[in-house]
């Protein structure tokens, strides 16, 4: 017997990374899945998107479990869309029980130089899309009385970070609009909580920018993984894996948290207890 038994969740990003992770580790648990991702590129954004041959092949892992999933191109920019995704999550299954928000982007510039359109991607996707696709959802949710909605903040929607104001400032702004939903859906019977992943090992954290940036102009992704040691509290840890994520998000999703709503739970080895460092004394 697996934990989700009989239930379907709709997974935003789920064409690699950590949105592949979820969708493998709830229908491990017994959930059927729809994998929504969007194939193509953005042009303020530097490293490469996920394609359609990415959420193939999360396709293809979750039938190899035996579930059942059904992928839908959808972009977390446009309402049409996301409310086309789930239309379609419900043709093909009746229901929808769980939501896992997911989707994000990340890139680099001083909040000074920052162009318009860098500001606008990063929050229209990362914040903007997780309310669009949770007003998607919602309806069906109230109608039916239940439902569990988790999304994925990051530690730097309780920490700043330089160089990218404008995804601390989307994250932050996750975790507040997941509060805002868990209060205002909580007499409906549905839950939301969120995660905020700590620095892992996932294809948004592996392009050149980033490891310039992060690190030293010419790191390598060898680099990264090195210095990623000193960004963990706990012994032994650098870039996380996935699963680790997944297993949050499991849990907040699945009955063992049927009396937890409105917590950010952060995954990140240990990275916010640890003290503060000042890069430029001045």
């Amino acid at each position: 017997m697996g934990k989700l038994d009989g239930k379907v969740a709709l997974i935003t990003g789920a064409g690699r990374g950590q949105g592949r992770s979820h969708a493998l580790t709830l229908a491990r648990e017994g959930a059927s899945i729809i994998a929504v991702d969007v194939p193509g590129t953005i042009e303020s954004v530097e490293y490469e998107m996920s394609s359609s041959e990415d959420l193939a092949q999360t396709v293809k892992g979750v039938e190899e479990l035996d579930r059942r999933i059904l992928a839908v191109e959808a972009d977390a920019r446009s309402q049409e869309s996301l409310d086309s995704a789930v239309a379609a999550g419900l043709a093909e299954f009746g229901q929808i029980d769980i939501l896992v928000a997911n989707h994000g982007v990340l890139s680099f510039d001083s909040f000074w130089e920052m162009s318009e359109e860098r500001w606008t991607d990063v929050l229209d996707i990362n914040l903007s899309g997780m309310w669009r696709v949770t007003k998607a959802v919602t309806p069906h949710m109230i109608e039916r009385g239940r439902g569990s909605i988790c999304m994925t903040g990051s530690m730097n929607g309780i920490e700043p970070g330089s160089g990218y104001a404008h995804y601390t400032a989307s994250k932050a702004g996750v975790l507040m609009l997941m509060k805002n939903v868990a209060l205002e859906l909580g007499g409906y019977g549905i839950r939301c909580n969120a995660i905020c992943p700590g620095a892992t090992d996932t294809r948004i954290n592996h392009w050149q920018g980033l490891y310039d940036r992060l690190i030293f102009p010419g790191a390598t992704g060898q680099d990264l993984w090195d210095s990623s040691k000193n960004w963990t509290g706990l012994k032994d840890r650098r870039l996380l894996d996935p699963q680790s994520q997944s297993n949050g998000v499991l849990f907040l999703v699945s009955d063992d948290a049927a009396d937890i709503t409105g917590v950010a739970l952060p995954i990140d080895a240990g990275h916010l207890i640890l003290p503060g460092y000042n890069g430029t004394p001045g």
